[in-house]
C-alpha cells in the first residue's frame, strides 16, 4: 500500500451521479487505466446509551482492500484496528452502544489499475435506503509512503481525468503529508468526507 488521497467529485445540475461515474469511468479508461474488480468501503455509527454521560460515538469501518480487517474510529480521533470479529463485537455490546438510525455510509464502485496508480471510482450510499448523495474518487500511488514526496505527481495525475475538482484535500490527509503513510490514513479520510455527506443530509432535511 502506497499513499491514498480521497477525494469528493461534485455532482452536476442537469446529470444524474450515474451519469457523472459512467463519464469519470471514461475518461480514466482513456488514460489506459484497466479494470481490476469492484471495491467498497463502508461505515457504522454507533452512539452510546443515555446512561453513559458524556455520549460517546464510535465508527466501525469496514475497507475491501482490508478484507480481514475492521476500523474503529472513536470520537476521540483514535483509529483502532481489528479483525471482523468487532462486529459481532459491537453486537454483545448492545447494551452501551446503539447504531445510529439512518447513519450508515458506504462508497462503492469500480476498482482501476494502471502502471504505479490503483483508482477507485464510487457512489455514496447513505442510510438504510441506500441513497445516492454523491461521488468519490480514491487515487493511490503505490511505490511511495510519504505524501509530499509523491504530492505534486498525483495532482498531475488526478486532474487528467478530474480536472479542476482535483485540488480538495481532507484535513487529514493535510496534516499527514510530511507522515509516513497508514491503512489508517485511509480510513479517516474516508470518515471525513462520510461525516459530511452526513451533514449535508441533515441540511437538507430542515
Amino acid at each position: 500500500m502506497g499513499v491514498v488521497w480521497v477525494l469528493n467529485y461534485p455532482l452536476t445540475e442537469g446529470k444524474s451521479a450515474q451519469q457523472i461515474v459512467d463519464e469519470l469511468q471514461k475518461r480514466v479508461e482513456g488514460l489506459g487505466a484497466k479494470k481490476s474488480g469492484l471495491f467498497s468501503v463502508d461505515c457504522e455509527t454507533y452512539q452510546s446509551v443515555q446512561t453513559i454521560t458524556p455520549q460517546r460515538l464510535s465508527h466501525v469501518m469496514h475497507n475491501s482492500e482490508q478484507p480481514a480487517s475492521c476500523f474503529c474510529v472513536l470520537d476521540t480521533g483514535t483509529c483502532l484496528v481489528a479483525d471482523t470479529l468487532l462486529d459481532v463485537l459491537m453486537l454483545k455490546l448492545k447494551g452501551f452502544y446503539a447504531p445510529r438510525k439512518s447513519a450508515k455510509v458506504e462508497c462503492k464502485g469500480q476498482r482501476y489499475e494502471m502502471d504505479d496508480f490503483i483508482v477507485k471510482i464510487g457512489s455514496v450510499l447513505l442510510g438504510q435506503n441506500q441513497t445516492n448523495k454523491g461521488i468519490m474518487v480514491e487515487v493511490e500511488y503505490t511505490p511511495c509512503f510519504v505524501a509530499a514526496d509523491c504530492w505534486h505527481l498525483m495532482k498531475e495525475m488526478t486532474a487528467g481525468f478530474m480536472g479542476g475538482c482535483a485540488d480538495n484535500c481532507t484535513n487529514h490527509l493535510r496534516s499527514k503529508l510530511d507522515s509516513l503513510y497508514m491503512q489508517t490514513d485511509t480510513i479517516m479520510q474516508y470518515l471525513e468526507h462520510f461525516n459530511n455527506f452526513r451533514k449535508a443530509a441533515v441540511m437538507i432535511q430542515r
